[in-house]
């Protein structure tokens, strides 16, 4: 690559940094969910051409890219301390090895919107495990009641009543798995990577640069890379690492800073309608009324976890 391109790439997430205070973060949400939802679509169509270890592997690496060039726009060093290391090791297994593996396993037997459905059962997952693992935070009664609320849309998303079995379930149940992944990460990372003196750019970069070594390692024993790829597999893994698994990272962190993370957490309620949406429209995936369905039950359920919703308490008048 000559040395002009490589100067527009590292200007890329520079460029990407410097508008999060001339784009509202509203916009910005919007634009998060856009790539997030649409992330499901291009590993659909990467796993055309890719087995699931391949089409993680490459999610990895690019996203590493990305983040190496905006750490290096920010003349940042990676953590040096080797304790560290291992905590970012583990949580790239929980956040981009086996989560990214299972979605892409998972999609080989189902839809990419009820992957993109499942996805969102994430907070669902994430307040009881970390009630286990952060003894402080103890679940309330709306919480439990989300929780219980949303797994009840589980169970309508599955159609339940239409009986277990076959692939279509296994790779519900696999999309589903990787949620879980999700809700074990986000509190384990809070309890041992969170105040650290490393900046959040740094150790996101440190752990993708896990998940590529954990996925490395494996995936040249296990899969065969194809003599060729589609052009439209090449673009798939090109925007699925680059801003799914890259820039997006930009943008919720910009958020998180400039509105405050319960505002960049809302997030949640887009993705699905994203991914539902394109699809649909893109791959004409079918779509039973019981999906939607379920999705909305489950949405209400992390809504009322998260308290955005609250019952509201009648006062009785005085005589």
């Amino acid at each position: 690559m000559s040395s002009p391109a490589l100067k527009a790439a590292a200007e890329a997430p520079a460029a990407a940094l410097a508008a999060r205070s001339a784009t509202p973060w509203q916009a910005r949400l919007v634009l998060l969910a856009a790539i997030w939802g649409t992330s499901f679509l291009f590993i659909k169509v990467g796993d055309e051409a890719l087995a699931p270890l391949q089409v993680a592997l490459a999610r990895n690496v690019l996203g590493g890219v990305i983040r190496l060039l905006i750490l290096g726009w920010r003349r940042e060093g990676l953590p040096r301390a080797g304790r560290i290391w291992l905590h970012l090791a583990v949580a790239a297994f929980l956040f981009n090895v086996l989560p990214f593996v299972l979605f892409a396993y998972g999609e080989t037997r189902t839809t990419s919107v009820l992957a993109g459905i499942w996805n969102a059962t994430t907070p669902l997952f994430t307040l009881p495990l970390a009630a286990l693992v952060l003894p402080a935070m103890r679940p309330g009664r709306s919480q439990v009641a989300g929780v219980g609320i949303g797994f009840i849309g589980v169970l309508i998303v599955l159609g339940v009543w239409r009986g277990f079995g076959g692939s279509a379930f296994a790779g519900n149940i696999a999309c589903l798995g990787a949620a879980l992944c999700y809700g074990l990460a986000y509190p384990y990372t809070r309890r041992n990577l969170s105040g650290r003196l490393e900046s959040t750019i740094a150790l996101a970069a440190g752990q993708v640069l896990c998940g590529v070594v954990e996925l490395g390692v494996v995936t040249p024993f296990v899969t065969s890379m194809p003599s060729s790829l589609p052009l439209k597999v090449t673009g798939s893994l090109l925007a699925l690492g680059m801003l799914g698994t890259g820039i997006a990272y930009v943008l919720n962190y910009s958020i998180i800073r400039d509105a405050g993370p319960t505002a960049a957490s809302t997030v949640t309620y887009l993705v699905p309608l994203v991914s539902t949406a394109v699809g649909v429209a893109v791959l004409g995936e079918p779509l039973a009324w019981y999906e939607p369905v379920g999705a909305l039950v489950v949405i209400l359920g992390v809504a009322v976890s998260q308290g955005r919703l609250r019952m509201v308490r009648r006062v009785p008048r005085p005589a």
